[in-house]
């Protein structure tokens, strides 16, 4: 068979040899391409023509080679591969293509020279995932390095997308694009199902996925850690748990593991853990503990259940209405009568400004001073960087002053209010302010730190007299109090020494 090929294409080369003297001297005659090289992207599976229209071929043969393999010559077929045909216009016709095919395919008209045009085949195969890691189920410990791979292949090279399932990455993203994902020191939070997707534009893409569990021991964090009641009342202690497995929780009063009983019930709904206590008494009082455990460890975390007031939450403006006074209004939550509060009040340290070639000093008269006075000749009009620092001035006016305050008699029990006056502050100057309550279980939490302004003069109206004399209402309520029980007690003595002359009265006659 190879040795009539040879001679056929030894036949055919002879033959064109001698056109070929022939059509040197008729150049109009010569061969010429109508096709021009191009590039074929097909898909998997499916059939590419490759065209080749001559001009004017005249005797000469046309031969289609794939590198050094001739696949037809003339009109005969030389390549042994059923796929393969040729089409009366001499195109190269190759059915179901796959990835083998790809390459480039000559078009060449046997000429003294040689002409020709070359075709490239590119074939397209959809996206495949060959490799996830572990299989699709990693399993870890907490604090360990993980690394998600993800390998596929196809034609163009595919495009992998990492996503979570019903979650976003931890990153934040909803998706990222990468082959691999690596998270340093995993906990609970980076756990759950994460996908990749390879995708290139051919055919459908394809999704595996990667179950990532992350082992850990017990991690607890509690709804309230300081829950507020009363006698009489129910309180809830709740501890939401995360573990292994669903971790077993138990509950301890101090050091004291505690039971379910009549008035101590103990729930526990997926991850969140209850310790109801019904009627609340003096002694339920304390520190509780959840106490968690499983085979990767042990976590516990407190809960105090107090009777003492919530901390106290301020509600008057920031700015006085007086430049001596200032009225001081708050409000607390308490589930037992306030008894009294504990008021402490300062002026606010001011700043003094220290340069490098002055006395310390006042930052509002620095400012005045050097805000209002013109630079003389050869002053600095400004001070350089570095060339000052703040301290705060030093003044026994700043001193803490306490005010202990009865609370305002009958009030229902939950949020209680109360006001007073501060007297005696200076004009415009900024003061901070705190305050405790109390109740027969003890003395709140102390209150974050409220400041308020004194203004530089008075606000002279007949309505804020009014005000005035309202915000002082309180203190004449309790000075009339304190009148009326004087008043009592003056005429029960006065009564007692009225007897007593009548006796001796009395006694005399007799």
């Amino acid at each position: 068979m190879r040795f009539l090929l040879s001679v056929l294409i030894g036949a055919s080369l002879l033959k064109d040899s001698w056109q070929a003297t022939k059509i040197k001297m008729e150049p109009a005659i010569q061969p010429s391409f109508i096709s021009s090289s191009q590039v074929f992207k097909v898909k998997d599976k499916d059939t590419v023509v490759l065209p080749c229209q001559v001009a004017n071929p005249g005797p000469y043969v046309l031969v289609w080679k794939r590198g050094i393999a001739v696949l037809s010559a003339g009109t005969t077929v030389v390549s042994p591969d059923p796929r393969v045909t040729l089409n009366p216009d001499y195109s190269l016709e190759i059915k179901e293509v796959g990835p083998q095919d790809a390459g480039d395919y000559v078009c060449q008209i046997g000429t003294l020279q040689p002409k020709e045009i070359t075709h490239t085949v590119e074939i397209l195969v959809p996206p495949r995932i060959h490799y996830v890691t572990s299989g699709g189920r990693v399993e870890v410990k907490k604090g360990s390095t993980v690394r998600l791979e993800c390998k596929s292949s196809g034609n163009p090279v595919p495009k992998v997308t990492w996503s979570r399932k019903n979650n976003i990455l931890p990153g934040g993203e909803q998706s990222v694009t990468t082959s691999v994902l690596t998270f340093d020191k995993v906990d609970r939070h980076q756990a759950g199902i994460y996908e990749c997707l390879a995708s290139n534009g051919v055919g459908e893409d394809v999704i595996e996925q990667i179950l990532l569990h992350v082992l850990y021991p017990p991690e607890i964090t509690v709804e309230r850690p300081v829950v507020y009641s009363g006698e009489g009342l129910e309180a809830q202690l709740v501890c939401i748990v995360h573990g292994e497995n669903q971790p077993e929780v138990l509950w301890y009063r101090d050091t004291m593991q505690l039971d379910t009983t009549e008035r101590r019930i103990m729930e526990s709904r997926g991850s969140r853990h209850t310790l109801v206590i019904r009627k609340v008494n003096r002694q339920d009082f304390g520190n509780y503990t959840c106490v968690a455990d499983n085979q990767l460890g042990k976590t516990r975390k407190s809960i105090q259940l107090t009777g003492k007031p919530h901390p106290v939450k301020f509600n008057s403006p920031t700015t006085s209405k007086w430049k001596e006074n200032y009225n001081i209004s708050w409000e607390v939550e308490s589930l037992s009568p306030i008894e009294e509060y504990k008021l402490l009040y300062r002026r606010l340290p001011e700043l003094s400004v220290i340069t490098s070639d002055s006395q310390p000093q006042p930052l509002s008269t620095f400012m005045t001073h050097q805000g209002s006075k013109r630079p003389q000749r050869g002053e600095n009009k400004t001070l350089p960087i570095g060339s000052f620092s703040f301290k705060p001035i030093k003044d026994r006016r700043m001193d803490w002053r306490d005010v202990i305050l009865p609370a305002i008699p009958v009030q229902p029990v939950g949020m209680q209010f109360m006001s007073y006056v501060i007297r005696g502050l200076e004009p415009g100057q900024q003061y901070e302010a705190r305050v405790q309550a109390r109740n027969k279980f003890g003395w709140s939490p102390e209150s974050p730190p409220f400041t308020f302004k004194t203004t530089d003069t008075d606000e002279s109206t007949t309505d804020n007299h009014r005000h005035m004399f309202a915000e002082n209402a309180i203190e004449d309520v309790q000075s009339v109090r304190s009148f009326r029980n004087s008043a009592q007690s003056i005429k029960m003595v006065v009564s007692l020494k009225m007897f007593g002359l009548i006796l001796s009265i009395f006694s005399c006659a007799l």
